[in-house]
Parts: C-alpha cells; structure tokens; sequence
C-alpha cells in the first residue's frame, strides 16, 4: 500500500538540469518533426495533383481529338459514323452519352436535370478497362451539369484503380448560353501512378522518420553542450562542498571536544589555548586551501604572471616549512627563472615540501628533505625527495585526486599543487625516490604558461 504522508525529496539541481536537457532535445525533436510532417504532406499531396493533371490533360487531347470527329444530321442527331470509323474507341475506352432528344430540350433553369437520364449512344464492345455503366453516366451527368470538362478517381469493376475524364460538347452553330447536347467519357489506367504515388508515400514517411530520429540525436548533443558549462558548475560545487564537509569535520569535532573538557575543568587552561590555537590555525589553512582549489577548478582566479627567480622562491618557502628537529636542504646550482604566478607556485611547493615533512619519514625518526631546483631546456623543474616508506601502492594511481594521499590525509595539498602545475601548462608527478622514499617533480615552463592558461 502506498504511503500517502511520504516525503517525496526535491530534485537535485544537477536533476533539473539533465531533466531541461531532455526536454530541449524532446522539443527540438517535435519542432523538427512539425515540420518535416508538413514538407512531406505537401509533397505527397503536390505528388497526387501532378500525376492526376498529367492524366487529365492526356484525356483531355483523346476526347478533344474524338469531338472533333462527331456530326449531327440534319435533323440534329448524332452521327457516329464518322467517330467510329476513323477512331478505336476501345483502348483507352471512349463513351458516347447524349441527353434524350437533345435537339428539342427545353431552355428551362431545371433542363440540367435531364443530364440523369443520359442515354449511352456508342460504348465500346471490348475496352481494356471495364468500368461500370453508372460511373459512366455519373462521370458524363457531372459534367453536363457544370458546363465544363470534369474529372474523377474511379475503380473498375475488377477493382483497380482509374482516372475517369468527362468531356460537355454542344449542338452545332450553339449559342453561348446553349445547354450541352451530351459528354464524351474517357477512362485512363491509373494502377503506375498509383503504385508510384505510394511508392513515394512510403519513402518520404521513412525519410521523415530518419531525419526526426536523427534531430534528435543532434538536439540531444547539442543540449548537452548546451548544458555542459551548467553542469561543470555544479559539480565544482558539489565537490567544494564535499571538501569542505570533509576538511574541517575532524578539527571542528576535535575543537568542541576540547571546549567540554575545558568546561569540565579536566585540562589546565594554558595547554587549552595552546590547543585550540593550534586547531584554529590547521582550520584556517584548511579553509585557504579550499578556497584556493575552488577558483583553480573555476577558473575565477586569474594568473599573475611575471618574472620569477624560482631558486629564491623554493629556499624561503624552505626557511620557513624548517621546523627543530626536521631538515629541509635546498640545492640550485644556479639562478632559474621562470614567468608563473608567484603566490600558486609558493604554495604548490609548500604543500609538496610540508607533505614530505609530515610523511617523508619513518616512525620515530626525524624527516630530511631534498629539494632541488634545476632547468631541463625549456623546462624548469623543482624535485621534492624524502626518505619515507614510499608510496603506497593502492594510492600510487590517484595520488592527486582529493582525499588520496595515504596515511589519513586528505590529499588536498598535492591536489592544489597538481593543478597549480597544469594552470601554468606544466606537470606533477610523483615516482620512487632514491632513498626509498618518495619522489615530487614539479615541472614548469620556462617561457611560462599557455595563452589560454
């Protein structure tokens, strides 16, 4: 039984986002499908006319042709003699159909009513297309009452489909407002056409069918690229925010940990504060550094580019990660120069340098660290090398994704120094050192980075 009073949650923007992709490409589909549908309706219909006219006007030649050939005696009958005589009337089948003393018909408004009582003066004994005697007298009655040449989609007895042309002619020497005296009736095989017409049906619906599935393909990536910048967004978003939770769960639960204790007097206030100092300052690197890692991946923090003398910039970054009992020696055979943004590149090799102090060492023992600053061409490079354990080869592989460094670290720090290196068109990567240990080469173009970086 469905629970009426459950909560039904709210989509997830990155949901409503996907959810407007499909809508745009369900609609790029309709809009095209509109107007493929009305394309080939019109062609189809255009199709029909053409190929009814082209019978009609080959029937109207035969019946014209066969007019010519009619005479009326003296007393103004028909004479078919000479019709028959000079023209087959059997193939395409050609009528003869006279309104009932037609010399003497009434001028009256209702003498075209006397066209339903036509009588058939010639039919041919053997046609090719046998059609019934009432298609005839209704094709040739049609006319008559127009006054003008009529043309109708009939079937033969058999079936199959015909093009029926019924063609009004007048008494010699007739007036302009004189009643027509009969109607020749011609029939023309429409079975080709027809199969043609259909067979032209059948091509344009499946031609449509290809072009809408494939509108909506194209609708389909389109709206995705349409939608792309939307969703980056909020997957950068969605990964700060994790970060964040993440980063700072640990020192906010150690810190409110630590008021309890104070509160309860278990602690002496002096180790306290030393304590929570401490926890503010791991908090407040932990924020910068999401802060940083945000507008790298945004792209709202623009470079500041300008000569740099990265021999300099890598020892004091190592006067001040030098901690007592912990050594960090620097080696720059010369001066190294490089276009970068002072600021990123302090802190992509701060964090490689504090990463080799924290894990760059076996327990109990102190950390000694190497740095050395060279140029290789057009490359400058700063290796960071520590006498740990090494890397641990689960994390070997994703080492500077977030959250992946080992030994419980967040990796965060390696992943800003990661993208720090590829903002200046350059490189991070990490293989055994050695010592043992683990080995960071920072790499950075001399000439500096990329225009679009």
């Amino acid at each position: 039984m469905r629970n009426p009073f459950r909560v039904r949650r709210a989509p997830t923007p990155t949901a409503r986002v996907r959810r407007l992709r499909r809508r745009i490409t369900v609609l790029f589909a309709l809009t095209s499908a509109a107007g493929l549908v009305a394309m080939a309706v019109l062609a189809v219909r255009s199709d029909g006319v053409r190929w009814r006219e082209q019978l009609d006007r080959a029937m109207s030649a035969d019946t014209n042709w066969a007019l010519g050939l009619l005479e009326t005696d003296e007393d103004g009958r028909l004479d078919t003699e000479v019709l028959l005589d000079n023209a087959g009337t059997a193939c395409p089948p050609l009528f003869l159909l006279a309104v009932p003393s037609a010399s003497s018909v009434p001028d009256t408004p209702d003498a075209p009513d006397a066209a339903g009582g036509l009588v058939v003066e010639h039919a041919p004994g053997r046609p090719c297309l046998t059609v019934s005697a009432a298609s005839v007298r209704e094709a040739a009655a049609t006319a008559v009452r127009a006054d003008e040449p009529r043309s109708r989609d009939a079937r033969t007895v058999d079936g199959e489909p015909v093009r029926m042309f019924a063609l009004p002619f007048y008494p010699p020497d007739a007036e302009e407002d004189a009643l027509p005296q009969g109607a020749l009736v011609t029939v023309a095989d429409a079975s080709a056409q027809r199969a043609d017409h259909r067979r032209l049906a059948w091509v344009v619906t499946g031609g449509c069918a290809l072009l809408v599935l494939l509108s909506a393909g194209v609708g389909h990536l389109l709206s995705g690229r349409a939608v792309r910048p939307a969703l980056e967004v909020l997957d950068r978003q969605e990964a700060f925010l994790t970060d964040a939770a993440h980063d700072l769960r640990t020192p906010a639960a150690s810190l409110r940990t630590l008021a309890e204790t104070a509160l309860r007097g278990e602690t002496d206030s002096t180790d306290v504060h030393r304590r929570t100092l401490r926890l503010a300052e791991t908090m407040g690197t932990l924020v910068d550094g999401l802060l940083t890692r945000a507008r790298l991946m945004s792209g709202t923090a623009p470079l500041a580019v300008e000569p740099l003398r990265l021999d300099q910039l890598v020892e004091a970054v190592a006067e001040d990660a030098a901690t007592e009992g912990q050594r960090v020696a620097v080696r720059a055979p010369g001066a190294v120069v490089v276009a970068a943004d002072p600021d990123l590149v302090r802190r992509a090799v701060a964090n490689l340098v504090g990463n080799a102090l924290v894990h760059g060492h076996l327990p109990g023992e102190q950390a000694e660290v190497e740095v050395t600053v060279g140029g290789e061409g057009a490359t400058a490079t700063v290796t960071v090398e520590d006498a740990g354990p090494g890397l641990p080869p689960e994390v070997a592989g994703a080492l500077f994704d977030r959250f992946r460094s080992g030994s419980g670290s967040t990796g965060l720090g390696l992943s800003i120094a990661s993208w720090v290196a590829h903002a200046h068109g350059g490189s991070l990567t990490a293989e055994p050192g050695r010592r043992g240990g683990a080995r960071f080469v920072l790499r950075l173009p001399a000439g500096g980075p990329p225009s679009d970086g």
